[in-house]
């Protein structure tokens, strides 16, 4: 067995290991409000440095600024608790006119 598939394997054993550890602790064991207000906050900002990663990067460097802007709409219009449909029509169309006009 070569090591990429022993460790495709090793992932793949903890991440259901992962998924089966909640319910089967699910009112066993309980968290402290303290404990829940951070776990809550590190979600928080793991999403918020996905997002930042995915609007600014591309290979390496900087995306340009039609990718920025584009995400900077959506997420405005999302506040503003637009539909779904409308924040991301509204977020790649902003990218798109902006590279359409030569914004990169």
């Amino acid at each position: 067995m070569s090591a990429t598939v022993a460790m495709i394997l090793a992932l793949a054993v903890g991440t259901y290991a992962f998924r089966l550890v909640g319910p089967a602790l699910h009112g066993r064991v309980e968290l402290p409000a303290r404990v829940q207000e951070l776990l809550s906050a590190g979600a928080i900002v793991l999403l918020t440095a996905l997002l930042a990663s995915g609007a600014l990067t591309e290979g390496g460097g900087f995306a340009g600024w039609a990718r920025p802007t584009g995400v900077l709409v959506g997420a405005a219009l999302a506040w503003r608790r637009a539909p779904f449909v409308v924040v991301v029509l509204g977020a790649a169309g902003t990218a798109a006119v902006l590279r359409a006009v030569g914004v990169a």
